[in-house]
């Protein structure tokens, strides 16, 4: 282990949508490192259970859209081992619809999830962070934060403004020594969002091919990227070893990001 990554150990962290996919890979990634972590998702698992507690992972039911939810998770944790070190705002919805289908209820849970939540998760997570003289937020944002999609537009608005508020939020509290930071993710495997999205299609092997074909390199290697590669971006972002990395939107999306590709 590095010197950088040594010293995580003892520290404090707040994982939201822990439960599966890339917050339970995180979750598991920060707690081998010797980081208390304290894991909300609005649905927990029954198969987290052996594995979480062997790591010391604490997990409590959370529905990040309602605010005081939000604050009783943090408080908790801060509460329980009186600091706050690192905040990962991850737990997020997708949305696959086009405007003219989009209605008032499917707005409101898309921004309230991958939005609003990260607001209001980084305004009660900061004045822990003060306590203790600094900290990191890392927000899970998604490669249509750096380029909007046709297909989904309210995600890619939700994602997209994500990654306003990580670069707004990282100038006002460098100062404090708290840094912020995104990592836009895509194509992720094993996630309840691809899944879904998996599971919704009429021929599942042959979307889950179209996905894999629409990035560079995921294309190359013949696979989508894994939640463990997304776990060890976060880890690193929170470590010592990026103690100047703040405002930052970390693609990790095989290139297709990037561009149109070569055929």
């Amino acid at each position: 282990m590095s010197s950088a990554l040594a010293t995580l150990s003892g520290r404090v962290a707040v994982i939201t949508g822990g439960a599966s996919g890339i917050g339970r890979a995180t979750a598991k990634l920060l707690a081998e490192h010797g980081i208390r972590v304290f894991v909300g998702d609005y649905r927990l698992r029954p198969e987290n259970l052996e594995p979480f507690r062997s790591l010391g992972i604490q997990a409590t039911e959370c529905d990040v859209r309602n605010v005081a939810d939000l604050q009783r998770l943090v408080d908790s944790a801060a509460n329980a081992t009186g600091r706050l070190d690192i905040l990962v705002n991850n737990a997020g919805i997708g949305m696959v619809k086009q405007i003219t289908e989009v209605t008032e209820t499917d707005w409101d849970n898309a921004l309230d999830t991958n939005l609003k939540a990260a607001f209001f998760g980084s305004k009660s997570a900061i004045p822990h962070f003060l306590k203790v003289g600094g900290g990191c937020i890392v927000n899970i944002a998604s490669n249509a934060g750096l380029l909007p999609r046709a297909h989904d537009p309210v995600y890619s608005i939700s994602k997209l403004a994500l990654v306003g508020l990580t670069k707004s939020l990282a100038l006002c509290h460098a100062k404090d020594r708290i840094r912020i930071n995104a990592v836009c993710p895509g194509p992720v495997g094993d996630t309840g969002m691809m899944n879904d999205d998996l599971d919704a299609a009429l021929d599942r092997t042959f979307a889950e091919q179209q996905i894999i074909s629409a990035s560079p390199m995921a294309k190359a290697l013949g696979r989508m990227t894994d939640p463990a590669e997304i776990a060890a971006a976060v880890l690193y972002l929170v470590s010592d070893a990026a103690c100047m990395v703040t405002g930052t939107a970390l693609a990790i999306d095989g290139g297709k990001s990037l561009g149109v590709p070569p055929k």
